[in-house]
Protein backbone atom coordinates (compact mmCIF):
# COMPACT_ATOMS: atom_id res chain seq x y z
CA UNK A 1 0.00 0.00 0.00
CA UNK A 2 1.33 3.60 -0.64
CA UNK A 3 0.42 5.97 1.89
CA UNK A 4 -0.60 9.45 1.97
CA UNK A 5 2.03 11.62 0.87
CA UNK A 6 -0.20 15.34 1.19
CA UNK A 7 -2.57 17.09 2.98
CA UNK A 8 -5.44 19.65 1.72
CA UNK A 9 -7.25 22.75 3.95
CA UNK A 10 -10.56 23.03 2.28
CA UNK A 11 -13.24 25.18 4.19
CA UNK A 12 -16.03 27.50 4.03
CA UNK A 13 -15.36 31.17 3.89
CA UNK A 14 -16.50 32.90 7.67
CA UNK A 15 -17.22 36.21 8.74
CA UNK A 16 -17.98 36.36 12.03
CA UNK A 17 -20.02 39.41 14.06
CA UNK A 18 -23.12 40.43 15.86
CA UNK A 19 -25.57 41.47 13.29
CA UNK A 20 -23.91 39.76 10.47
CA UNK A 21 -27.06 37.87 9.84
CA UNK A 22 -28.86 40.80 8.25
CA UNK A 23 -25.63 40.97 5.51
CA UNK A 24 -26.87 37.47 3.64
CA UNK A 25 -29.39 39.21 0.95
CA UNK A 26 -26.36 41.37 -0.09
CA UNK A 27 -23.75 38.63 -0.06
CA UNK A 28 -26.27 36.30 -1.88
CA UNK A 29 -26.89 39.02 -4.79
CA UNK A 30 -23.41 39.47 -5.04
CA UNK A 31 -23.16 35.81 -5.54
CA UNK A 32 -25.86 36.06 -8.18
CA UNK A 33 -28.57 34.74 -6.54
CA UNK A 34 -31.69 35.76 -7.36
CA UNK A 35 -34.29 33.36 -5.56
CA UNK A 36 -32.89 31.76 -2.58
CA UNK A 37 -34.20 28.76 -1.02
CA UNK A 38 -34.35 29.03 3.03
CA UNK A 39 -34.58 26.18 5.46
CA UNK A 40 -34.85 26.55 8.75
CA UNK A 41 -36.66 24.04 11.68
CA UNK A 42 -40.04 24.77 13.22
CA UNK A 43 -38.84 26.07 16.08
CA UNK A 44 -35.98 28.61 14.29
CA UNK A 45 -39.27 29.74 12.16
CA UNK A 46 -40.66 31.60 14.96
CA UNK A 47 -37.63 33.29 16.15
CA UNK A 48 -35.40 36.52 15.39
CA UNK A 49 -32.84 35.18 12.68
CA UNK A 50 -35.12 33.77 10.29
CA UNK A 51 -36.91 37.25 10.89
CA UNK A 52 -33.69 38.85 9.99
CA UNK A 53 -32.73 37.10 7.13
CA UNK A 54 -36.17 37.49 5.23
CA UNK A 55 -35.95 41.03 6.07
CA UNK A 56 -32.15 41.10 4.25
CA UNK A 57 -33.30 39.28 1.61
CA UNK A 58 -36.02 41.21 1.14
CA UNK A 59 -34.39 44.21 1.29
CA UNK A 60 -32.07 42.85 -1.65
CA UNK A 61 -34.52 42.39 -4.01
CA UNK A 62 -34.13 38.24 -4.23
CA UNK A 63 -37.34 36.21 -4.10
CA UNK A 64 -36.98 33.34 -1.94
CA UNK A 65 -39.03 30.64 -0.41
CA UNK A 66 -39.01 28.94 3.09
CA UNK A 67 -38.72 25.30 4.04
CA UNK A 68 -39.05 25.30 7.65
CA UNK A 69 -39.58 21.66 8.04
CA UNK A 70 -36.01 20.45 8.84
CA UNK A 71 -36.37 17.25 11.16
CA UNK A 72 -34.29 17.87 14.45
CA UNK A 73 -31.73 15.15 13.87
CA UNK A 74 -32.98 14.43 10.36
CA UNK A 75 -33.64 11.04 8.47
CA UNK A 76 -33.50 9.82 4.67
CA UNK A 77 -37.23 11.06 4.39
CA UNK A 78 -36.68 14.68 5.79
CA UNK A 79 -33.99 14.77 3.43
CA UNK A 80 -36.46 13.90 0.66
CA UNK A 81 -38.58 16.06 1.62
CA UNK A 82 -36.31 19.30 1.58
CA UNK A 83 -34.98 17.87 -1.55
CA UNK A 84 -38.43 17.55 -3.33
CA UNK A 85 -39.01 21.54 -2.37
CA UNK A 86 -35.31 22.06 -3.55
CA UNK A 87 -35.83 20.53 -7.11
CA UNK A 88 -39.08 21.75 -7.88
CA UNK A 89 -38.44 25.37 -6.67
CA UNK A 90 -36.16 26.82 -9.13
CA UNK A 91 -33.67 27.78 -6.56
CA UNK A 92 -30.15 29.17 -7.95
CA UNK A 93 -29.47 29.22 -3.89
CA UNK A 94 -29.85 28.32 -0.32
CA UNK A 95 -29.56 29.49 2.82
CA UNK A 96 -29.72 27.64 6.23
CA UNK A 97 -30.89 29.19 9.30
CA UNK A 98 -30.94 26.96 12.20
CA UNK A 99 -28.08 24.06 14.03
CA UNK A 100 -26.27 21.62 12.10
CA UNK A 101 -29.39 19.86 10.89
CA UNK A 102 -30.63 22.50 9.30
CA UNK A 103 -27.10 23.03 7.42
CA UNK A 104 -26.81 19.87 7.09
CA UNK A 105 -30.46 19.18 5.07
CA UNK A 106 -29.44 22.29 2.91
CA UNK A 107 -26.50 20.33 1.58
CA UNK A 108 -28.11 17.64 0.75
CA UNK A 109 -31.06 19.63 -0.76
CA UNK A 110 -28.65 21.23 -2.95
CA UNK A 111 -26.53 18.06 -3.96
CA UNK A 112 -29.58 16.39 -4.92
CA UNK A 113 -31.18 19.14 -6.85
CA UNK A 114 -28.19 20.17 -8.75
CA UNK A 115 -26.92 16.59 -9.56
CA UNK A 116 -29.48 14.29 -9.40
CA UNK A 117 -28.32 10.54 -9.16
CA UNK A 118 -30.30 7.33 -9.99
CA UNK A 119 -30.36 6.27 -6.36
CA UNK A 120 -30.34 8.11 -3.23
CA UNK A 121 -27.76 5.90 -1.68
CA UNK A 122 -24.87 6.58 -4.99
CA UNK A 123 -24.03 9.81 -2.75
CA UNK A 124 -23.57 8.07 0.80
CA UNK A 125 -20.49 6.91 2.35
CA UNK A 126 -19.55 3.54 1.83
CA UNK A 127 -20.15 1.00 2.55
CA UNK A 128 -23.92 1.79 3.45
CA UNK A 129 -23.88 3.64 -0.22
CA UNK A 130 -21.47 3.66 -2.91
CA UNK A 131 -19.42 7.27 -1.82
CA UNK A 132 -19.73 8.41 -5.37
CA UNK A 133 -18.17 12.54 -5.53
CA UNK A 134 -19.81 15.28 -6.35
CA UNK A 135 -19.82 15.88 -9.53
CA UNK A 136 -19.50 19.40 -9.74
CA UNK A 137 -19.75 22.74 -8.00
CA UNK A 138 -22.93 23.13 -6.32
CA UNK A 139 -25.19 26.13 -6.25
CA UNK A 140 -23.86 28.79 -3.47
CA UNK A 141 -24.56 27.86 0.02
CA UNK A 142 -24.75 30.56 3.17
CA UNK A 143 -25.53 29.08 6.12
CA UNK A 144 -26.06 31.06 9.56
CA UNK A 145 -25.81 28.56 12.49
CA UNK A 146 -27.94 29.23 15.92
CA UNK A 147 -26.31 26.74 17.56
CA UNK A 148 -22.50 26.36 18.60
CA UNK A 149 -21.88 23.00 18.20
CA UNK A 150 -21.64 20.79 14.61
CA UNK A 151 -19.25 23.62 13.15
CA UNK A 152 -21.18 22.15 9.51
CA UNK A 153 -20.88 25.57 8.44
CA UNK A 154 -17.59 24.91 7.42
CA UNK A 155 -17.48 21.42 6.78
CA UNK A 156 -18.44 19.78 3.82
CA UNK A 157 -20.22 16.60 5.38
CA UNK A 158 -24.26 15.98 5.96
CA UNK A 159 -25.23 13.11 8.47
CA UNK A 160 -28.72 11.76 8.38
CA UNK A 161 -30.75 8.61 10.47
CA UNK A 162 -31.47 5.21 8.60
CA UNK A 163 -34.19 4.65 10.22
CA UNK A 164 -34.16 1.16 8.79
CA UNK A 165 -30.99 0.26 10.26
CA UNK A 166 -31.42 2.43 13.56
CA UNK A 167 -27.99 4.19 12.90
CA UNK A 168 -26.88 7.54 11.37
CA UNK A 169 -24.38 7.99 8.17
CA UNK A 170 -24.17 10.79 5.98
CA UNK A 171 -22.76 12.19 2.56
CA UNK A 172 -18.81 13.57 2.26
CA UNK A 173 -16.98 15.53 0.26
CA UNK A 174 -15.88 18.99 0.31
CA UNK A 175 -18.30 20.68 -2.83
CA UNK A 176 -20.60 19.89 -0.05
CA UNK A 177 -19.12 23.13 2.09
CA UNK A 178 -21.27 26.05 2.45
CA UNK A 179 -20.28 28.80 0.42
CA UNK A 180 -20.11 31.38 3.37
CA UNK A 181 -20.74 31.11 6.88
CA UNK A 182 -22.24 33.87 8.78
CA UNK A 183 -21.70 33.44 12.38
CA UNK A 184 -23.62 36.10 14.34
CA UNK A 185 -23.89 35.68 18.38
CA UNK A 186 -27.24 37.59 18.35
CA UNK A 187 -28.58 34.11 17.06
CA UNK A 188 -27.59 32.24 20.18
CA UNK A 189 -28.94 34.17 22.94
CA UNK A 190 -32.19 32.03 23.35
CA UNK A 191 -30.41 28.72 22.98
CA UNK A 192 -31.55 26.69 26.21
CA UNK A 193 -29.09 25.74 28.59
CA UNK A 194 -29.15 21.97 27.73
CA UNK A 195 -28.85 22.70 24.15
CA UNK A 196 -25.91 25.08 24.38
CA UNK A 197 -24.40 22.33 26.95
CA UNK A 198 -24.93 19.15 24.31
CA UNK A 199 -23.66 21.12 21.41
CA UNK A 200 -20.85 22.80 23.19
CA UNK A 201 -19.78 19.40 24.61
CA UNK A 202 -19.74 18.25 20.80
CA UNK A 203 -16.95 20.65 20.22
CA UNK A 204 -15.06 19.69 22.77
CA UNK A 205 -15.13 15.93 21.30
CA UNK A 206 -14.77 17.39 17.51
CA UNK A 207 -11.36 19.16 19.06
CA UNK A 208 -9.68 16.01 20.82
CA UNK A 209 -11.08 13.64 17.92
CA UNK A 210 -9.64 14.82 15.10
CA UNK A 211 -6.54 16.28 17.27
CA UNK A 212 -5.86 12.31 18.54
CA UNK A 213 -6.37 10.66 14.93
CA UNK A 214 -4.22 8.65 12.65
CA UNK A 215 -1.50 10.81 11.20
CA UNK A 216 -2.48 11.75 7.55
CA UNK A 217 0.67 10.06 6.51
CA UNK A 218 -0.35 6.55 7.68
CA UNK A 219 -3.57 6.66 5.21
CA UNK A 220 -3.57 5.12 1.83
CA UNK A 221 -2.82 7.63 -0.81
CA UNK A 222 -6.03 7.97 -3.37
CA UNK A 223 -5.17 7.51 -6.95
CA UNK A 224 -6.34 11.08 -8.17
CA UNK A 225 -6.90 14.81 -5.83
CA UNK A 226 -10.39 14.34 -6.18
CA UNK A 227 -10.51 11.10 -4.18
CA UNK A 228 -8.82 11.97 -1.13
CA UNK A 229 -11.41 11.94 1.46
CA UNK A 230 -12.13 15.21 3.38
CA UNK A 231 -11.27 13.13 6.63
CA UNK A 232 -7.91 12.84 5.83
CA UNK A 233 -6.15 12.18 9.29
CA UNK A 234 -4.78 14.48 11.89
CA UNK A 235 -2.48 17.38 10.27
CA UNK A 236 -0.18 20.32 11.30
CA UNK A 237 -2.91 22.57 10.14
CA UNK A 238 -6.51 20.42 11.60
CA UNK A 239 -3.96 20.38 15.05
CA UNK A 240 -3.72 24.40 14.98
CA UNK A 241 -7.66 24.63 14.76
CA UNK A 242 -8.31 22.06 17.34
CA UNK A 243 -6.24 23.06 19.85
CA UNK A 244 -7.27 26.69 19.80
CA UNK A 245 -10.75 25.38 19.59
CA UNK A 246 -9.99 23.12 22.58
CA UNK A 247 -8.79 26.18 24.66
CA UNK A 248 -11.89 28.21 23.96
CA UNK A 249 -14.05 25.35 25.26
CA UNK A 250 -12.04 25.33 28.53
CA UNK A 251 -12.30 28.77 29.02
CA UNK A 252 -16.01 29.64 27.72
CA UNK A 253 -18.68 26.36 28.01
CA UNK A 254 -19.56 26.69 31.22
CA UNK A 255 -20.11 30.50 31.61
CA UNK A 256 -22.12 29.92 28.17
CA UNK A 257 -24.01 27.19 29.72
CA UNK A 258 -24.54 28.65 32.72
CA UNK A 259 -25.06 32.26 31.99
CA UNK A 260 -27.28 32.58 28.28
CA UNK A 261 -26.77 36.68 29.30
CA UNK A 262 -23.02 36.11 28.70
CA UNK A 263 -22.48 37.70 25.56
CA UNK A 264 -18.74 37.22 25.20
CA UNK A 265 -18.77 33.44 25.95
CA UNK A 266 -22.05 32.45 23.51
CA UNK A 267 -19.91 34.05 20.58
CA UNK A 268 -16.41 32.78 21.27
CA UNK A 269 -18.48 29.00 21.15
CA UNK A 270 -19.34 30.15 18.13
CA UNK A 271 -16.28 30.69 17.31
CA UNK A 272 -14.72 28.06 18.60
CA UNK A 273 -17.51 25.72 16.85
CA UNK A 274 -16.39 26.54 13.30
CA UNK A 275 -12.22 26.35 14.49
CA UNK A 276 -13.38 22.83 15.68
CA UNK A 277 -14.96 22.37 12.10
CA UNK A 278 -12.00 23.43 10.14
CA UNK A 279 -10.15 20.78 12.16
CA UNK A 280 -12.15 17.80 11.98
CA UNK A 281 -13.68 18.79 8.41
CA UNK A 282 -10.12 18.14 7.30
CA UNK A 283 -8.74 15.87 10.09
CA UNK A 284 -11.52 13.75 11.20
CA UNK A 285 -13.24 12.08 14.03
CA UNK A 286 -12.93 9.12 15.05
CA UNK A 287 -14.85 6.56 17.64
CA UNK A 288 -16.79 9.03 19.52
CA UNK A 289 -18.63 9.60 16.51
CA UNK A 290 -18.74 6.35 14.90
CA UNK A 291 -19.97 4.57 18.40
CA UNK A 292 -22.51 8.19 18.62
CA UNK A 293 -24.70 6.83 15.39
CA UNK A 294 -26.00 3.87 16.71
CA UNK A 295 -26.69 5.69 19.94
CA UNK A 296 -28.81 8.32 18.08
CA UNK A 297 -29.95 6.01 15.90
CA UNK A 298 -31.23 3.07 18.23
CA UNK A 299 -33.24 5.69 20.69
CA UNK A 300 -35.95 4.49 21.93
CA UNK A 301 -38.29 6.97 24.56
CA UNK A 302 -35.44 9.70 25.51
CA UNK A 303 -36.08 13.17 25.13
CA UNK A 304 -33.90 15.88 26.08
CA UNK A 305 -34.44 18.95 28.26
CA UNK A 306 -34.47 21.99 25.94
CA UNK A 307 -35.34 20.64 22.36
CA UNK A 308 -38.75 21.38 21.01
CA UNK A 309 -39.24 18.02 19.42
CA UNK A 310 -42.03 15.45 19.11
CA UNK A 311 -40.07 12.16 18.89
CA UNK A 312 -37.94 10.00 20.99
CA UNK A 313 -34.41 11.50 20.31
CA UNK A 314 -31.04 11.48 21.67
CA UNK A 315 -29.13 14.50 20.97
CA UNK A 316 -25.86 14.42 19.10
CA UNK A 317 -23.70 15.99 21.69
CA UNK A 318 -24.91 13.62 23.88
CA UNK A 319 -24.50 10.86 21.57
CA UNK A 320 -21.00 11.85 20.76
CA UNK A 321 -19.92 12.56 24.48
CA UNK A 322 -21.19 9.88 26.48
CA UNK A 323 -18.76 7.41 25.15
CA UNK A 324 -15.59 9.81 25.12
CA UNK A 325 -14.34 9.32 28.58
CA UNK A 326 -14.15 5.18 27.93
CA UNK A 327 -12.89 5.86 24.14
CA UNK A 328 -9.89 7.80 25.18
CA UNK A 329 -8.95 5.57 27.58
CA UNK A 330 -8.59 3.33 24.90
CA UNK A 331 -7.10 5.18 22.75
CA UNK A 332 -4.37 6.89 24.26
CA UNK A 333 -2.32 4.04 24.03
CA UNK A 334 -1.39 5.07 20.26
CA UNK A 335 -0.38 8.66 21.07
CA UNK A 336 -0.24 9.17 25.08
CA UNK A 337 1.54 12.76 24.48
CA UNK A 338 -1.79 13.74 22.74
CA UNK A 339 -3.89 12.83 24.85
CA UNK A 340 -2.21 14.58 27.71
CA UNK A 341 -1.56 17.73 25.60
CA UNK A 342 -5.69 18.01 25.44
CA UNK A 343 -6.10 17.20 29.05
CA UNK A 344 -3.32 20.05 29.58
CA UNK A 345 -5.42 22.56 27.93
CA UNK A 346 -8.43 21.48 29.61
CA UNK A 347 -6.99 22.84 32.73
CA UNK A 348 -5.14 19.54 34.18
CA UNK A 349 -1.41 20.02 35.62
CA UNK A 350 0.23 17.24 33.74
CA UNK A 351 4.02 18.15 34.90
CA UNK A 352 4.30 14.89 36.94
CA UNK A 353 2.11 12.56 34.60
CA UNK A 354 3.02 9.19 33.29
CA UNK A 355 2.37 8.47 30.02
CA UNK A 356 0.61 5.71 30.50
CA UNK A 357 -1.87 7.54 32.59
CA UNK A 358 -2.77 9.42 29.66
CA UNK A 359 -6.00 8.01 28.88
CA UNK A 360 -7.15 8.07 32.37
CA UNK A 361 -6.72 11.79 32.99
CA UNK A 362 -8.24 13.10 29.53
CA UNK A 363 -11.37 10.99 30.21
CA UNK A 364 -11.23 12.12 33.66
CA UNK A 365 -11.20 15.73 32.87
CA UNK A 366 -13.64 15.33 29.82
CA UNK A 367 -16.24 13.82 32.67
CA UNK A 368 -15.94 16.56 35.53
CA UNK A 369 -17.34 18.67 32.23
CA UNK A 370 -20.60 16.71 31.71
CA UNK A 371 -20.48 16.46 35.55
CA UNK A 372 -20.64 20.19 35.87
CA UNK A 373 -23.21 20.36 32.76
CA UNK A 374 -25.43 18.48 33.75
CA UNK A 375 -25.62 15.73 31.35
CA UNK A 376 -26.89 11.95 31.49
CA UNK A 377 -24.59 9.51 33.75
CA UNK A 378 -23.39 7.28 31.02
CA UNK A 379 -25.85 5.61 28.11
CA UNK A 380 -27.40 3.67 30.82
CA UNK A 381 -29.05 7.28 32.03
CA UNK A 382 -30.73 7.40 28.06
CA UNK A 383 -32.37 3.77 27.90
CA UNK A 384 -29.26 1.39 27.30
CA UNK A 385 -28.26 -1.27 28.84
CA UNK A 386 -25.48 -4.49 28.34
CA UNK A 387 -28.06 -6.49 25.87
CA UNK A 388 -28.38 -3.77 23.56
CA UNK A 389 -24.14 -3.75 22.92
CA UNK A 390 -24.14 -6.25 20.49
CA UNK A 391 -26.64 -3.86 18.31
CA UNK A 392 -24.97 -0.93 19.13
CA UNK A 393 -21.68 -2.43 17.58
CA UNK A 394 -22.78 -3.88 14.79
CA UNK A 395 -24.18 -0.47 13.74
CA UNK A 396 -20.37 0.96 14.51
CA UNK A 397 -18.77 -1.23 12.00
CA UNK A 398 -20.31 -0.21 8.97
CA UNK A 399 -19.09 3.56 9.49
CA UNK A 400 -15.70 3.13 8.17
CA UNK A 401 -15.46 7.17 7.35
CA UNK A 402 -14.67 8.19 10.83
CA UNK A 403 -13.47 4.03 12.86
CA UNK A 404 -10.54 4.05 10.15
CA UNK A 405 -9.64 7.35 11.81
CA UNK A 406 -9.12 6.11 15.26
CA UNK A 407 -4.97 6.09 16.27
CA UNK A 408 -5.72 2.86 17.87
CA UNK A 409 -7.58 -0.10 15.28
CA UNK A 410 -11.05 -1.30 17.15
CA UNK A 411 -12.46 -4.70 16.56
CA UNK A 412 -15.78 -5.46 17.81
CA UNK A 413 -14.38 -6.92 21.18
CA UNK A 414 -12.85 -3.45 21.51
CA UNK A 415 -16.10 -1.95 20.92
CA UNK A 416 -17.90 -3.82 22.92
CA UNK A 417 -15.79 -3.28 25.81
CA UNK A 418 -15.64 0.47 25.46
CA UNK A 419 -19.60 0.40 25.36
CA UNK A 420 -19.94 -1.49 28.78
CA UNK A 421 -17.54 0.67 29.92
CA UNK A 422 -19.63 3.78 28.81
CA UNK A 423 -22.93 2.50 30.12
CA UNK A 424 -22.02 4.61 33.20
CA UNK A 425 -19.90 7.61 32.92
CA UNK A 426 -18.94 8.10 36.86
Amino acid sequence: MTTESAFELATSNIRFGPGVTREAGMDLGDLGVRRAMVLTDPGIAKLPPLAAVKESLENSGIEYAVFDRVRVEPSRDSFLEAIRFASDGGFDGFVAVGGGSTIDTAKAANLYATYPPEDFFDYVNAPLGKGMPVPGPLKPLVAIPTTAGTGSETTGISIFDMVEKRIKTGIAHRRLKPTLGLLDPENTRTLPAQVAASTGLDVLSHAIESYTAIPFEKRPKPERPILRPAYQGSNPISDVWALEALRMVARYLARAVEDPGDDEARGQMLLASSYAGMGFGNAGVHLPHGMSYPVSGMVRKFQPEGYEVDHPMIPHGYSVILSSPAVFRFTSAACPERHLKAAEILGVDVGRAKLEDAGEILADAVTEFMQRLKLPNGLRAVGYASDDIPQLVNGTMPQHRVTKLSPRPAGEDDLAKIFEEAMKAW
